[in-house]
């Protein structure tokens, strides 16, 4: 899969490991301090941010949840808070074909990037708190938002620096906007869904 290539670069979140394993903990959190300063059940909250995660995503959660229970808005600040910096109850797990696709291009000696959106301290936060079983000093990291440049320039800058073409590396993606950041220089881009299917 990336016999030919000298660097794979993947995204985070439904790449790497499931963003809701994350996400789940930090409702969980939120719901915990609600619980300690509102004196209001954290279970049924914890239940329905779930339950309205799981049918509609993250869109309006909060707004959605502070009305359900009566919460004041100025809980939003703690909610988005907790996005970026939560201390999780658990690591958070590469997926097991990830894992060992991980591993193989390090015997291999492929370089590993991950090119990833989204706030960057949340993703900072992620990474911190991921079970790399040691394959954490192999990675370069860049965040999108932060260089404030497309996923493309990146990959681009990317080959620059290494001195290879479009032909060296392998992108490992999760949706359509990863292709068509791929497609724009020229490069090769596969669905993580491949590698959990060979992997597994």
């Amino acid at each position: 899969m990336a016999k030919d290539k000298q660097i794979v670069i993947f995204e985070l979140d439904d790449v790497l490991f499931p963003a809701k394993d994350y996400l789940l903990q930090v409702y969980y959190l939120f719901a915990q301090f609600i619980e300690y300063t509102e004196q209001k059940n954290a279970q049924p909250i914890l239940d329905f941010m779930r339950s309205e995660y799981e049918s509609y995503g993250t869109d309006m959660l909060f707004e959605k949840t502070a009305q359900k229970f009566e919460l004041s808005n100025t809980y939003q600040h703690n909610f988005d808070l907790l996005h970026q910096t939560a201390r999780l109850p658990l690591k958070l797990l590469l997926y097991k074909s990830m894992l060992n696709f991980l591993q193989e291009l390090v015997v291999n000696r492929k370089q590993i990037y991950i090119v990833t959106a989204g706030d960057p301290e949340q993703q900072l936060n992620k990474i911190k708190q991921t079970e790399w079983n040691g394959l954490e000093k192999y990675l370069t990291v860049y965040f999108a938002d932060e260089l404030n440049q497309p996923k493309s320039e990146i990959f681009q800058n990317i080959l620059n620096n290494n001195n290879l073409s479009d032909k060296d590396a392998l992108i490992v993606g999760a949706n359509k906007f990863d292709k068509q950041q791929s497609d724009l220089v020229n490069l090769t881009y596969i669905e993580s869904l491949e590698i959990y299917n060979k992997y597994d």
